[in-house]
């Protein structure tokens, strides 16, 4: 008989690898409980840092620096990763189904997917807009546009960004940013761009205080960015170029699509990108969990689901009852360490501790031009080069959390993998 074998007691399942996640997966490395499995299930094997990504888009940092490896995470953290997509949760039984492999058993379960953008709501987005999740979706459409404008900065081109929140925002002036640097390396013209930011409400970024919203509006008119406020977008199809087509020296094999909204406004466009108001997945509405309107988790002070206190949520995909607070990812990343300690306590049979969210968070807001805007509560800077240099700094701090982890196999076997051993 093989001994020292930890038979399994529990089965501690994580699905998706959002910040929260990361930052449990970092702690169980560092602090594992014997006789738990863990295992991370997740649709991809490595996920994007939020607050790097606009700097990615805008050509500042490479994939690996804004990208943390969840194969080696896991490995850290000596759990199990299972590469797939979750399609349902079998609550009766305490399964997660997947797509492609058998369901997965759980006695605690905590979710952390991030949300999508709200598309189906409207005629034709969901088929030619691009969403801005899943990240990796929306890179391959940027990285592919940013070779064709590359090869051929004599054509014009035109991009439709719908959605004026600070995710609308960063992603057209990184978008502009990046782009405009290609067309100078080339010697060519501003005019070739045009970038469309389409927003429902009067104002951007309507969740911030009256000085950012100002700020950003000037910074987006001096770039030159079109903005179209007060327009709701109701239609999205694709269109035949024509002789009079504002859009007539693109090439006849480049999509052109046109942009319809509400008030009859409409524009031609190549591109159309997708940042509206975060959505959640149809499988989690139907799963039996409770739920807010939007489809997020209702969860508890303790991160725990109202209706199912052995399942958890964080990050985007949760809503605390208590505490409402915006889809930022800095909410993200502080509820990782409350959310690992309640599952180690829910684990140990113990009492859980409540987590209250700060109410006023610092945001640095990058601007394309490695500036930023800093702004917590009230308190206004403009943008500048040091904001940017701040902003950079506590990105890369937060990124070396997770480079150059020890590597090491996953520890724990089912208890029929044990009886057979034995």
């Amino acid at each position: 008989m093989q001994k020292n074998l930890q038979p399994i007691v529990k089965n501690l399942v994580l699905i998706g690898g959002g910040h929260s996640h990361a930052i449990v997966l970092k702690m169980f490395g560092m602090k594992s409980l014997p006789g738990v499995r863990l295992t991370l299930i997740t649709a991809t094997s490595d996920t994007a840092y939020s607050g790097m990504l606009p700097g990615h888009i805008a050509g500042f940092y490479n994939h690996d620096e804004c990208y943390i490896d969840l194969q080696s995470l896991a490995n850290f953290a000596q759990a199990e990763l299972y590469v797939d997509t979750v399609v349902g949760l079998d609550l009766k039984n305490n399964k997660v189904l997947c797509a492609n492999r058998p369901a997965v058993d759980f006695d605690v379960l905590s979710i952390d997917i991030g949300s999508t953008p709200a598309t189906l709501s409207v005629t034709g987005a969901a088929t030619y807009a691009i969403t801005a999740k899943p990240v990796a979706q929306l890179l391959k459409h940027w990285d592919k546009l940013v070779e064709t404008i590359t090869k051929n900065p004599q054509e014009s081109i035109t991009i439709a960004i719908v959605g004026g929140g600070a995710g609308g925002v960063e992603l057209a002036l990184s978008m502009r940013a990046r782009l405009h640097r290609i067309l100078a390396k080339m010697q060519q013209s501003s005019p070739n761009l045009a970038i469309h930011l389409f927003q429902r409400d009067t104002e951007l970024m309507p969740k911030y205080h009256q000085s950012v919203r100002h700020q950003i509006k000037q910074i987006l008119i001096e770039k030159g960015i079109k903005l179209h406020l007060g327009e709701t977008v109701c239609n999205v199809a694709p269109k035949n170029l024509i002789p009079n087509s504002s859009l007539q020296t693109a090439r006849v094999n480049r999509e052109v699509f046109e942009v319809k909204c509400e008030s009859g406004l409409m524009v031609e466009c190549n591109k159309i990108f997708w940042v509206t108001q975060a959505s959640a997945p149809e499988w989690l509405k139907t799963s039996g969990l409770k739920t807010d309107k939007q489809g997020f988790i209702l969860v508890e002070d303790t991160l725990q689901s109202q209706t199912h206190p052995h399942i958890f949520a964080a990050g985007d995909i949760a809503t605390m009852v208590n505490h409402p607070r915006p889809k930022a990812g800095v909410f993200a990343v502080r509820q990782g360490k409350p959310l690992f300690e309640n599952l180690q306590r829910i684990l140990l049979s113990k009492s859980l501790k409540p987590y209250k969210p700060q109410k006023e968070y610092l945001s640095l807001i990058g601007t394309g031009d490695k500036r930023a805007i800093a702004t917590k509560g009230n308190f206004t800077l403009p943008p500048h080069k040091l904001l940017w240099c701040w902003k950079d700094w506590i990105d890369r701090r937060f990124m070396k959390r997770f480079s150059n982890l020890p590597q090491k196999e996953p520890k724990n076997r089912s208890s029929a993998d044990y009886n057979n051993l034995c």
